[in-house]
């Protein structure tokens, strides 16, 4: 492979071929949520409420994708949030994974079912009563990145500050950074560390798991010569399912934004299967290791950072490169291994360690609304 092909940015990443190759959290199914709150009938008999709403954010509003700027939310509260009315909770947010919808999560078609796991771990006394809230960042590219971009909407910006306004004016939340945390698995884990370093503001812990796309690194030209597989596309109904070039159209439209580029509104990193360096560096950019250096004093604002991934996930060199990046700036974080793949303990590490996590790591008791 010639020089003059390949713009060597930073430091290559398997995060790159794991997010297009890798298999989807969930198999998606249409979804008709009520426009107005709704409390779900789960197929087991939960002591907490579940509910999904459409929660509107400013942040979201214009996007050149034309995605909605309500998307839906899921919530749980805790058992004793409607028996103690005086009481109010800590918040965590969590963020889904690529292809993922927070109905992945919660809900009677749910795999993860984390309204029944944390009904089983509050009831165990394994973590306190918390408010649980994860946000339906589905798009026609299959996610969008939680990032900033007028293309696939100010993500950032609709979680950190939509969302938790939103949540502090109608539920009975303690409304401090010191009482709400984030977590996010895959995707939602690279926003996680996206957001957190970006906003201690808002949020006093986080939680990654099996993080993507840390470590973006090197942009090659497709393997086997030619176009990539999103270059082909034209328009929005093309992108629609097709895994092969979803995965570079999300990471576009949410790094690369150009709304001088219809239909799509993005720059690829690739056109005629040659890279284009002023794309390929703006990906890098958007990259964490990269990103941690800027933003080491607010990373040392939050009261505990944590990040695991299975020893079995091809995404792990990015995650020990962005913990050892923590470690050599000093930030006080835990970094696990255990055995298991991208997917397959995820349920397990949110009873047993994320929501134990953030019952020790948020505060709790009576803050002023």
């Amino acid at each position: 492979m010639s020089s003059n092909r390949v713009a060597t940015i930073w430091v290559l990443s398997a995060c790159v071929l794991a997010l297009l190759l890798a298999p989807p959290d969930v198999t998606l199914r249409a979804q008709t949520p009520a426009s107005r709150a709704t409390t779900a009938a789960p197929s087991v008999t939960l002591k907490g409420t579940l509910q999904r709403i459409k929660v509107h954010g400013r942040s979201l509003e214009g996007n050149l994708m034309g995605e909605t700027a309500s998307p839906e939310v899921s919530i749980y509260l805790p058992p004793s949030y409607n028996t103690d009315r005086n009481r109010r909770y800590p918040v965590v947010y969590l963020l889904h994974g690529y292809t993922n919808t927070d109905l992945g999560y919660f809900g009677d078609a749910a795999s993860r079912q984390l309204h029944v796991i944390a009904d089983r771990v509050y009831g165990a006394g394994g973590a306190r009563e918390m408010i649980l809230v994860m946000p339906n960042a589905m798009n026609a590219f299959g996610g969008s990145m939680y990032s900033n971009s007028v293309t696939a909407g100010d993500w950032e910006s609709y979680v950190a500050e939509d969302l938790v306004a939103y949540m502090d004016k109608n539920y009975r939340t303690i409304a401090t950074r010191d009482s709400r945390g984030l977590a996010g698995h895959s995707m939602g884990g690279y926003g996680t560390l996206r957001i957190g370093m970006k906003r201690p503001d808002v949020f006093a812990a986080i939680y990654a798991l099996s993080s993507c796309c840390l470590n973006e690194g090197t942009v090659r030209p497709p393997r086997g010569g030619g176009p990539a597989p999103a270059e082909t596309i034209r328009t929005m109904e093309e992108a629609r399912g097709n895994r092969a070039a979803q995965g570079t159209l999300a990471r576009a439209a949410a790094w690369a934004p150009n709304p001088a580029n219809p239909p799509l509104f993005l720059d690829l990193p690739t056109k005629n299967g040659e890279v284009q360096p002023a794309v390929a560096v703006k990906w890098a950019a958007n990259s964490p290791v990269a990103m941690l250096d800027q933003y080491v004093p607010n990373l040392k604002k939050l009261k505990a950072i944590a990040l695991d991934i299975g020893l079995q996930d091809n995404l792990i060199t990015g995650n020990r490169l962005f913990a050892d990046g923590l470690t050599r700036f000093g930030i006080t974080h835990t970094f696990e291994t255990y055995e298991g793949d991208h997917g397959n303990r995820i349920p397990q590490r949110l009873e047993e360690k994320v929501l134990p996590f953030f019952s020790k790591a948020l505060a709790f008791g009576g803050a002023p609304h």
